[in-house]
C-alpha cells in the first residue's frame, strides 16, 4: 500500500530535498508552501504523514495548521520541523498531538527513523482495529425481535459512557455477551475485559483474587500477583454471578467500588484504578436483599443502568436466525460441511421451550451436527440428537417402561439409518452391523414403511 507524505514548508530548497529523498524511498509525496495551501492538501491528498514547518509567512503558522487538522482527523500523524526550536514550542506541538519535533538543519536519517516508527504504529493500530471488528462480529447479538432491538439500542446508548451496569436474566440468556458488547463498543475497547465468576471464589480468597498480593504476604506467596481490579485498569471488570458472592466479600468489593483504589494483600501502597464495572446475576437481588443475602448499598452502587436480557421463550421469532447463526459458526470453526435443515425441523425447534435458553440451543446445534452424518437435518434427527418433544419424544419419555423406551429408540435409529442410505436395506444392514433378514423383521415389527 502506497504511503502518502505531505511536506508543508515555505522554503523551496527544503521542499525539494525532502521530496526527492522521500520519493527515492518509495513514498508518494506532495508539497505545499504555506499553511492554507497545506490545509487544502491535507483535505484533498489525505496524507498518512505530514512534515510541517512551524514558522511560515501567511495567515496561519504550523501550530494553527496542526490544530485545525487534528480537530478533523486523528489518523494523520505530524512531524513538526523548525529552525528556531524552543521547549515551549515543542510542548505546544506535543499537546496538539504531534508525533515528534525535529530541529533544522534536518537529518534525513532521523526523519527516516521517525517515518518508520509512525508506519509501524499505524500498522499496529490497523491490526488492532481489524481484530476489534472481527471480535465485534463474533460477539454480535443475533435476532431482530422487538426485545432484542430494544436491548441493542440500549447497549448503543450506554456503551460510550462510563456508567456502571447491572445485567439480569435467566441462565443461558447471554448476559456475558451483553457485557462484552458494552465493553467492545466503548472507548475502553482496546483495554482489558476481565471477567470474575463471583460464585467460584471462596470468601477467604476474595481479597487476593480481586486485589492481588505482594511477595511474602503469606506462605506460598513467592511472587507479587496482580489482582483482577489491577488487570482491568483502564478497561472493564465483569462481575458475573454477583448474587452468589458472600456478604463478607460484598463488603470488600463495595469499599473498592466506592474508593476506586485498593491495597494488595501484604502491601502498604494504595493503588488507584480506573475501572468500569459491569455486574450480572440470574437472581432477583431485591428479594435477596429482603432475605438478608445481598447488601442494599452494593445493589444501588451497581445498579446505575439496569439491563434485562430476555429469555429465549420471550423471543421465539429469533430462534430461526439463531439456529442459522450457530449452524454457520459450528460449520466454519469445526470444518463440518454446512447442513440443510428442513422447514419441519425449524418449526419443531421454534416451538420447543428451550429452558436452557440460547446456551442450550447453541449446544444442541453442535450436538446435532456431530450426531447427524448426512448433510440434511430433519425432525427425526432432532429427536435422535436428544431434543425432548412433547409428542412422540424419544428422550423425553415419562410414561413408558424400559422395554417400550428401547423399542422407540430402535425405531428412530433404524428410520434414520434407512434415510441415510436412501432406502437401501442391504446397505443399511451392513452399516449398522445387522443381518439383512433380522433388519427386515425389525422393520416389520415397527411398521416402518419403505
Amino acid at each position: 500500500m502506497s504511503v502518502k507524505i505531505l511536506i508543508i514548508d515555505d522554503e523551496s530548497a527544503i521542499r525539494e530535498v525532502l521530496s526527492a529523498s522521500l520519493k527515492d524511498d518509495g513514498y508518494e509525496v506532495e508539497v505545499a508552501r504555506d499553511g492554507l495551501r497545506g490545509l487544502d492538501q491535507i483535505s484533498q491528498f489525505q496524507p498518512d504523514i505530514v512534515l510541517l514547518d512551524i514558522w511560515m509567512p501567511g495567515e496561519i503558522d504550523g501550530l494553527e495548521v496542526l490544530k485545525r487538522a487534528k480537530s478533523k482527523s486523528s489518523k494523520t500523524q505530524f512531524i513538526i520541523m523548525s529552525g528556531h526550536g524552543t521547549i515551549e514550542t515543542a510542548v505546544k506541538a506535543t499537546k496538539l498531538e504531534a508525533w515528534d519535533f525535529v530541529e533544522k538543519p534536518l537529518s534525513m536519517d532521523k526523519i527516516s527513523i521517525l517515518i518508520k516508527n509512525i508506519l509501524n504504529f499505524q500498522s499496529e493500530q490497523r491490526e488492532k482495529q481489524s481484530l476489534l471488528n472481527r471480535l465485534r462480529k463474533n460477539i454480535a447479538l443475533i435476532g431482530e425481535s422487538e426485545e432484542m432491538v430494544t436491548l441493542k439500542k440500549l447497549i448503543a446508548r450506554v456503551a460510550p459512557t462510563n456508567s456502571w451496569v447491572l445485567i439480569t436474566g435467566d441462565n443461558g440468556t447471554g448476559k456475558e455477551l451483553v457485557a462484552q458488547n458494552i465493553h467492545y463498543l466503548s472507548r475502553r475497547a482496546s483495554k482489558a475485559f476481565v471477567d470474575v465468576n463471583c460464585a467460584a471464589i471462596p470468601k477467604d480468597l476474595i481479597e487476593s483474587e480481586l486485589f492481588g498480593y505482594e511477595k511474602g504476604a503469606f506462605t506460598g506467596a513467592d511472587r507479587t500477583k496482580r489482582g483482577k481490579f489491577d488487570l482491568a485498569n483502564g478497561g472493564t471488570l465483569f462481575l458475573d454471578e454477583i448474587g452468589d458472592m458472600s456478604l463478607e466479600a460484598q463488603a470488600k468489593v463495595l469499599r473498592i467500588l466506592q474508593e476506586q483504589s485498593f491495597t494488595r494483600v501484604g502491601g502498604v501502597e494504595s493503588i488507584k484504578v480506573d475501572v468500569r464495572v459491569i455486574a450480572a446475576t440470574n437472581k432477583d437481588l431485591k428479594l435477596e436483599i429482603e432475605n438478608g443475602n445481598f447488601r442494599e448499598d452494593l445493589y444501588y452502587r451497581l445498579n446505575v443502568i439496569p439491563f434485562k436480557v430476555p429469555s429465549l421463550k420471550d423471543r421465539i421469532g429469533d430462534i430461526t436466525a439463531l439456529v442459522k447463526h450457530f449452524s454457520e459458526q459450528f460449520s466454519r470453526e469445526s470444518g463440518f460441511r454446512e447442513k440443510l435443515i428442513s422447514d419441519e425441523a425449524y418449526s419443531v425447534m421454534t416451538n420447543y421451550s428451550w429452558p436452557g435458553n440460547v446456551r442450550e440451543l447453541k449446544n444442541f446445534i453442535e450436538r446435532l451436527y456431530i450426531l447427524t452424518p448426512s448433510d440434511f437435518i430433519d425432525v427425526h434427527d432432532l429427536k435422535f440428537a436428544g431434543l425432548s418433544l412433547e409428542t412422540d419424544s424419544v428422550l423425553g419419555m415419562t410414561n413408558v417402561d424400559f422395554r417400550e423406551a428401547r423399542a422407540l429408540f430402535e425405531k428412530e435409529f433404524i428410520l434414520q439409518k434407512i434415510t441415510e442410505n436412501n432406502g437401501n436395506i442391504s446397505k443399511t444392514a451392513e452399516s449398522i452391523g445387522l443381518e439383512r433378514s433380522y433388519l427386515h423383521r425389525k422393520i416389520k415389527t415397527f411398521g416402518i414403511e419403505i
